[in-house]
This record gives C-alpha cells, structure tokens and sequence, in this order.
C-alpha cells in the first residue's frame, strides 16, 4: 500500500512550490490559470485530500445535512421584525454546519391554515419545528403526532401547553400578567373600572397575559364586573376604534391593560379624548415607538420581552436536541422579567 499523498506530492506531481499549491486549495489570487488547472489536476490523480476537507467529510458523515422549520404566525410590527433577526442570527450560526432553515408564515388566524404549514414544512424535510400557532385543539393533536413521529417541537412565544412539546421559549407570560395587575392596582383608585386588550384569545399567551392581570387585580380587590376584556386582533385601527368607545362608554375607566401591539393606537384614542393621564396605561415590549410614548407620559409601564431570542433560541435547541442528543435547556432563553418606565429605559 502506498503512502498517503501529502500537499508535497501534489507539488512535486504539478512541478509547482507547496506554497502555489496551497493558493490553489485556499482560492487565493496570483496564480495563472496554466498552473491552477495543473494543481488541479495533480490533486485528482494523487487522491490528495486537505486537512480542511477531511474534517469537512468526517463532520458530514457524523452531522448529515439537516432541515429545520418554523412556523410564525401573522403578525407584523415589532414581533416580526425581531423574530425574524432572531432566525437570521440561528441561520448564520447554523449555515455552517450543514443545517438549513425552512420559515412558514401563516396569512390568517384559522388553524386549518396552520395544519396545511406543518404539512409543508414536515414533508419538505424538517425534522424538527420551532412554532407559535394557536392553542387549537387541532394543532395541540398535530404536534403531539409530531412527537410520535420523532420530530420534536419547540414553542415560542406563544405556547402549546397540552401539546407533547419539546419545550417553550419565552416569557413567564401568566407572571408578567400578574406583574400588570399588581401595577395597575397601585396606579387607579379603587371604585375604577378597567379595560384590558388582547390580540387574539385563541393564542395562549393572549389568554395567559389576560388571567394572570385579572387573578392579580381580583386580589387587589377590584370587583371583576369593572374589567372590560376586549379583542383588537393587534390591528391599530380596531384598537383605536375600541378604546374610544370605551372611553366613552365607561365613565370611571381609569387604567387600560395593553396585552397585545398597537399600544400607539390605544395612546392615540386616549389623548384624542383628552385623557392624558387621567387613564393610567400599561402594555408589554419595547420599540421606538413604545420608548417615545414612555418619555411623552403617554405610556406608565411597559414589561418588555426578548423577541429576538425568541426567534434565536428554538433553532439552537432543536439543534443541540438532534445533533448533540442534549436535553432541552429553555431556562437560558427565558430571562428575568423586567418592568420600564420612563427613568429607567435602557
């Protein structure tokens, strides 16, 4: 058997130095065509194989080329835009390692949308899923196959919570309800009547943002017939339109819950009724637009939460999970739960 063919037989093969064979492996500049086809071809008919490409072949035979996919919901704004630098950032620390990022986005809030998604992003291959859906029963059941299938799920933002989920990224959202409450018992009189907002009541953190406020402010005692719970599907114009009407409907409303976005179309209907305030208001998250409304008095509290992790953080735990065979560590995504005024923003 002959000896193994090293970067110097290449040379010797191709008549050229080991420093030109190295520009040709590394695609340097300043070497004529003449000689790189030659380095070329010495390589070929040696059997020559670089360090860099040995441990590319013993990775990829290790680690094959993997698909992973998510699945985002409908929403714009702020929760899209830093969601998706999230996966950008997991995408290019991935990339690299053979593993390619699938992203579905849903159009509506109809879960049978949702199910045709999974369907795509499952038979393109993925063989794990980061996802925020609804809490429908029929997506419950779905992920739940997925589970059986060996295709591990990962929630974000939003959870699944009676599902067989790998685990959930994000907010304690139950705790940041209860965080509200226990702010907007401090800001209001008591004898005040409330209106809290949610996006949508079929995506469960909507529904836990809601019931940890009201338990807080139950125990506040705030009778629970002075709590207005509306839906504004995080549209600006219907938040708008529900906010005036609520202003104009409730005569002692003195405190307003934002548990969803367009938090400016809610501070907009106040100040139009001129009650600036006189309805103390408390939302989640922190963009320019929050920041401004902090500093102009606008907004009292805000209880912000780290988007991008959220996009980041189900791709890298779905890769230690199948690559690495490593148990699932959501707590290094969930951080502590911070509240911002207007004298600490950061």
């Amino acid at each position: 058997m002959g000896s193994k063919p090293t970067i110097q037989t290449v040379a010797q093969m191709a008549g050229v130095s080991r420093g030109t064979v190295d520009r040709v492996l590394n695609g340097r500049a300043h070497v004529r065509e003449d000689v790189r086809l030659r380095v070329l071809e010495a390589i070929r008919q040696s059997g020559y194989v670089s360090p860099r490409d040995t441990h590319q072949r013993q990775f990829h035979q290790a680690y094959p080329p993997m698909k992973l996919g998510v699945l985002l919901p409908n929403w714009e704004g702020q929760f899209r835009t830093e969601v998706d630098e999230g996966i950008a950032q997991a995408q290019a620390e991935l990339e690299s390692t053979g593993i390619q990022i699938l992203i579905r986005r849903c159009e509506t809030d109809i879960p049978a949308e949702a199910l045709k998604l999974l369907d795509e992003l499952t038979e393109a291959g993925a063989a794990g899923l980061a996802v925020c859906a609804a809490n429908d029963p029929s997506i419950t059941a779905r992920i739940s196959a997925l589970a059986d299938e060996g295709i591990p799920c990962v929630t974000f933002n939003s959870d699944l919570p009676d599902s067989r989920r790998l685990c959930f990224v994000g907010q304690d959202i139950y705790k940041a309800g209860r965080i509200a409450g226990g702010l907007m018992s401090r800001c209001v009189p008591a004898g005040s009547q409330l209106l809290a907002t949610v996006g949508n009541l079929k995506f469960d953190g909507h529904r836990q943002r809601l019931a940890g406020f009201r338990d807080r402010i139950r125990e506040a005692g705030f009778p629970m017939e002075d709590l207005v719970v509306a839906e504004t599907f995080n549209d600006y114009e219907t938040t708008f339109r529900v906010v005036t009407e609520a202003i104009d409907r409730y005569p002692r409303l003195r405190g307003i819950y934002m548990a969803n976005l367009s938090v400016s179309g809610c501070a907009a209907a106040i100040e139009q009724a001129g009650k600036k305030g006189a309805i103390r208001l408390i939302c989640h998250d922190l963009n320019e637009s929050v920041r401004q409304l902090l500093l102009r008095g606008s907004i009292d509290f805000t209880i912000p939460q780290n988007l991008r992790q959220q996009g980041y953080g189900p791709l890298i735990l779905l890769r230690d999970v199948l690559r690495r065979k490593a148990a699932p560590d959501a707590a290094r995504f969930n951080r502590q739960i911070d509240i911002v005024c207007s004298d600490n923003l950061p």
